[in-house]
């Protein structure tokens, strides 16, 4: 492969994305707590939420989209039980988040979608996510070298959801948005060690 999948980069966002109030498992990935469709869509956000609250959503909706991708590819190419497993346990919780996510931006009357445009990200040091090109390269590696290929993939970019949710937690005025950043810390930061595991064999 023409990238290192095994590096780890954290990307740093949200830090300059503005504070101004506005009012309009490890083991078992199956047990991670996070709600599901049926009672996120009916938990409301609330209506007191700041710019920060805004731009996490946005930015883990796209985070999420190329997740859910990515472990569509790892169900279907990996061999180990344990990685389809984790890989269809991701799946159903960040569909589930992600259902959330767009359906409280909706009722704050904002995009679903984040803008792309560098110059307004440039601040708290870009958009988060995983380029295209590293996440096409696992529809073609070898089927011997997927399972390292993607884990060492997905592990830095639930790395980068980590570091999302903790600048969530450090200036968002959200109580809902908040508490689902907490989630996502955590869950994100047991699938990290688990993944680690399953690369060390």
């Amino acid at each position: 492969m023409k990238r290192a999948l095994v590096a780890v980069s954290l990307v740093l966002l949200l830090g300059a994305c503005g504070t101004s109030v506005s009012d309009p498992s490890a083991s078992d990935p199956s047990a991670e707590a996070a709600p599901t469709v049926s009672s996120a869509a009916e938990i409301a956000a609330g209506s007191t939420y700041n710019d920060t609250d805004v731009m996490f959503l946005q930015m883990l909706v796209d985070h999420q989209q190329q997740g859910l991708e990515m472990v569509a590819i790892a169900a279907d190419r990996a061999t180990r039980e344990e990685v389809v497993d984790l890989a269809k346990a991701i799946d159903a919780t960040e569909t589930d988040e992600l259902t959330m996510m767009t359906s409280w931006l909706t009722e704050w009357q904002k995009a679903t979608t984040v803008d792309k445009r560098v110059s307004l990200h440039a601040d708290h040091g870009g958009l988060p996510g995983t380029d295209d090109e590293s996440i096409a390269s696992l529809r073609t590696v070898e089927k011997a070298d997927f399972e390292t290929a993607f884990l060492n993939l997905f592990l830095a970019h639930q790395h980068n959801a980590v570091e999302m949710a903790q600048l969530e937690l450090d200036k968002g005025a959200n109580e809902q948005a908040t508490a689902f950043a907490e989630r996502v810390k955590e869950s994100r930061a047991d699938q990290v060690q688990q993944m680690l595991r399953l690369l060390n064999g």
